[in-house]
């Protein structure tokens, strides 16, 4: 069997092909449909098939139903801000009555409509149905939070508590909405890694089980950037099938062969993909399969890269046929 790969166009990429700014990915309905169109000249050349049109990425559609302030930018990705300044505030917070009330939110399910007016196969997609509860954590009260299951580990506790609950209700929320059921196996958190061991098990793995349990997933996969080794044991007893380091710069293709309890893949970088030879990213590639990823997943960023793209999804096709 041959070396699985993914492959897709970021939302920059889009943009520049479409001649627009990156915030009209976000807002505007004709400019979507126009850059999605221009698109397909390069998915044609590179023998891939078109991205159909949808609203951008956007990760934060949870934390905007409570009520966090997120800024875009023209050509940068949205920033939300924090919303909790002191850790008394914690106490104060509830759920909203209806998770689909603020304004954004709003704002991106009417334009998710129109999209899908114009284009049928268009995905009813408004962003990504849930942050892990660590990064929500800290979404909604900054880097104060990482020192809060130090100083004052109750309100840690009951804090995270939120973060889990009031995500699963967004998700299920959003999902009946768009009357689909809850389906997913797995969820991001990327900032479950900055809690060392000795404080994983009662802050971080108890809250992944929660959301892992709520979601109902048959099979669990988890994305999560800053874990180290001596995190990797936690997979497995949170029976977690495949794994997701993405950016991770502490657990590399070799490390994770050896130590990982389950399934990996692998990411190869924009900035490999900027700074390294056609040449160089093929042997890169072979390298990496030698450490037998489940899959491996680039994408393209610029248009610049086009020559660069087309080589490694030739050796990315060798390397699945087992050549």
């Amino acid at each position: 069997m041959g070396q699985e790969f993914g492959f897709g166009f970021t939302d920059p990429l889009i943009a520049e092909v479409g001649g627009i700014k990156q915030n009209k990915l976000h807002f505007d309905v004709e400019a979507i449909l126009k850059a999605y169109e221009k698109i397909k000249p390069l998915a044609k050349r590179l023998g891939v098939e078109p991205p159909t049109p949808r609203l951008a990425g956007f990760c934060y559609p949870h934390i905007a139903s409570l009520g966090a302030e997120i800024v875009f930018a023209e050509d940068a990705e949205p920033k939300p801000f924090p919303m909790i300044k002191r850790p008394e505030e914690i106490d104060a917070l509830t759920e909203p009555e209806d998770y689909l009330a603020a304004p954004l939110i709003q704002e991106r399910l009417k334009i998710c409509a129109q999209i899908k007016r114009r284009c049928p196969e268009s995905p009813n997609f408004i962003g990504h149905p849930l942050e892990g509860p660590i990064t929500t954590a800290v979404l909604l009260m900054g880097s104060d939070f990482l020192t809060l299951p130090y100083d004052d580990p109750k309100r840690a506790h009951k804090f995270l508590e939120f973060c889990t609950k009031s995500a699963l209700n967004y998700a299920r929320t959003i999902s009946e909405y768009f009357n689909q059921p809850l389906q997913s196996n797995g969820f991001p958190d990327d900032f479950g890694g900055m809690f060392p061991p000795k404080i994983f098990e009662e802050f971080v793995v108890t809250y992944w089980e929660e959301i892992f349990q709520g979601l109902k997933a048959s099979e669990r996969s988890l994305h999560s950037e800053l874990l180290r080794v001596e995190h990797l044991p936690f997979l497995k007893e949170l029976n977690i099938q495949y794994f997701d380091p993405s950016a991770d710069q502490y657990l590399t293709p070799e490390i994770l062969h050896k130590a990982c309890p389950c399934k990996f893949k692998t990411l190869i970088l924009s900035w490999q993909i900027y700074n390294l030879s056609a040449e160089e990213l093929e042997a890169m590639y072979k390298k990496i399969v030698s450490f037998k990823p489940y899959a491996i997943s680039f994408s393209m960023d610029r248009l610049e890269d086009e020559p660069k793209i087309k080589h490694l999804l030739e050796v990315a096709r060798r390397m699945k046929r087992g050549k």
